[in-house]
């Protein structure tokens, strides 16, 4: 079977999520997955950048790396989004690239994917798991499959964040602990997203054989969305 494809879209100012997108871009590689690592793109004025040396250096730093874009979502079968916290909620720059989504979701093009999502604030319970609940809410409108990390591993005992991977900014750079827990994270959401598809496949394939009955249930996502999935249903 292909590998499945990983979509790692995430907007840093100084450099944190940056370094927590990374790290989850090397643990789905290790995976077998198919990976695009995507920055959003900066919408804050130049003056506020300007005004925060490490904010301007960071720019610099990852002028390489290509912006997302909605046709990354559409080629993933799972999306990790990363953010900071802005007052307890993602950022204006996240925001504003899901607002633009809204074609893709009106064909019910982000439906049945996997989500999950990973964070950094500048303090301790500056709103690390009211940034990451709030994303949820984004995946539940658009029928996704949410994957966090739980406590599934050791590493989440050290790290003690169920919703996704989180940092505290104000600390220091992210350390081993925590970039270990972001390459877990994404290994499990690639696990997830490797069964889901082996599933299906093997659904459509019983399917196909008439080894049992399928319904007549219609899948829908989006006021747009066709219909995927309609069969007489056995007598």
């Amino acid at each position: 079977m292909e590998p499945v494809n990983v979509a790692i879209i995430y907007y840093s100012a100084t450099g944190t999520v940056h370094a927590l997108a990374r790290a989850a871009a090397e643990g789905a590689e290790k995976a077998g997955a198919h990976v695009r690592l995507r920055k959003i793109a900066e919408l804050a004025p130049p003056e506020a950048i300007s005004a925060l040396p490490a904010w301007s250096r960071h720019l610099q730093d990852t002028a390489d790396i290509a912006e997302a874009s909605p046709d990354d979502v559409a080629w993933a079968d799972a999306v990790l989004c990363g953010t900071p916290t802005r007052f307890g909620n993602p950022s204006s720059q996240l925001k504003a690239f899901i607002d633009s989504l809204g074609v893709l979701w009106r064909q019910g093009e982000l439906a049945d994917k996997v989500y999950s999502a990973f964070t950094a604030s500048g303090t301790a319970h500056g709103g690390q798991e009211s940034t990451l609940l709030a994303l949820g809410n984004v995946f539940y409108h658009w029928g996704g499959i949410i994957v966090p990390p739980g406590y599934t591993d050791p590493i989440q005992f050290q790290t003690g964040n169920p919703y996704g991977t989180s940092h505290v900014a104000g600390d220091s750079p992210p350390g081993d602990v925590v970039l270990e827990a972001a390459r877990y994270q994404a290994r499990r959401v690639v696990d997830t997203a490797a069964a889901l598809r082996a599933g299906r496949a093997a659904s459509r394939g019983a399917a196909s054989r008439g080894d049992y009955p399928r319904s007549n249930g219609v899948i829908v996502a989006g006021p747009d969305a066709r219909l995927r999935a309609r069969t007489p249903a056995a007598s």
